[in-house]
């Protein structure tokens, strides 16, 4: 009887024990997910009191990012993009410009490079200066006339400048070279000339000294140096004493060099721009020089 009478007591113990037993057990993943959702909820509503921001935003007073910033971004790439297509073009377009650049200075070189040897290669064909040029331009080149000087018990011809030299320095410089091109030392003269117009760049025998250098490498057997020699010092100087000499002679150089067409330009040149001024020992040879280059 004792026994009957404690079940109903131990069926209300184990009642009363199994909430108890219940809250005990550990929650699920869901249960906690959904814990922690409320918790950051609940953060966020004290760091955030104006709502939560968007992903793309930055600090938390910046605003969401809307639909026209991400037309206006968009608008942006576009633009950049067309710009580096247009980039992309011009870039090639100035390759193929340089390229043909470069291909056609390869050509010219290589039409340069075989007009030269053409020149080298062929024979002479032009003649020296009739005997009447020489003369006339040795006695115009000369210095002034010589006078007899007694040296050694013998006397000897000596340019009657000497005084003049000796206060005038330039004019010796000159003479020097001038001695070295009759003696046939070109080089020499050269040298010497070259010297001179380096020395005295405004000096009036600077175009004395220019055409007479462009002789000598004309001499020397030098026409294309000759050429740009003698065409410099027509250019540098048209009023220059021996600049329509340099124009002459230029024709000269330019004949040895095959060019009789050039040659023409030359003396035509010379007609027109020193027209009715051009010195005597010019004028005699200037219609020998248009016939042998066959001018019209």
């Amino acid at each position: 009887m004792r026994f009957r009478s404690a079940l109903p007591l131990v069926a209300l113990a184990a009642i009363s024990l199994s909430p108890a037993i219940a809250q005990r057990r550990p929650p699920t993943p869901e249960q906690r997910i959904d814990r922690l959702e409320r918790q950051v909820r609940q953060v966020q509503r004290q760091v955030f009191p104006k709502g939560q921001p968007a992903d793309t935003a930055g600090l938390s007073d910046d605003p969401a990012a809307t639909q026209e910033s991400v037309n206006g971004l968009n608008g942006r790439l576009d633009a950049v993009e067309r710009q580096l297509a247009d980039i992309l073009r011009q870039a090639e377009e100035n390759g193929n410009r340089v390229a043909q650049m470069e291909a056609e200075v390869a050509r010219l070189r290589a039409e340069q490079d075989r007009r030269l040897r053409a020149i080298e290669t062929a024979p002479a064909g032009t003649e020296e200066p009739t005997d009447q040029s020489d003369q006339g331009d040795q006695a115009d080149a000369a210095p002034p006339p010589t006078r007899p000087k007694i040296e050694n018990g013998s006397a000897r011809l000596t340019p009657a400048t000497d005084s003049v030299s000796a206060t005038d320095p330039a004019e010796a410089a000159y003479d020097e070279g001038y001695q070295l091109w009759t003696a046939g030392k070109y080089d020499a003269a050269i040298r010497s000339l070259q010297a001179f117009t380096k020395k005295y760049p405004n000096h009036r025998r600077t175009s004395w000294a220019y055409n007479l250098a462009g002789r000598a490498m004309l001499d020397k057997g030098e026409a294309r140096q000759a050429a740009e020699v003698l065409l410099a010092n027509y250019r540098r100087d048209k009023n220059g004493e021996r600049a329509q000499d340099s124009l002459f002679y230029l024709g000269q150089a330019v004949m040895k060099l095959g060019q009789p067409g050039q040659a023409c330009k030359a003396y035509a040149e010379l007609e027109t721009v020193y027209a009715g001024q051009i010195r005597g020992p010019l004028k005699a040879a200037l219609p020998n020089a248009k016939a042998e280059a066959k001018c019209s």
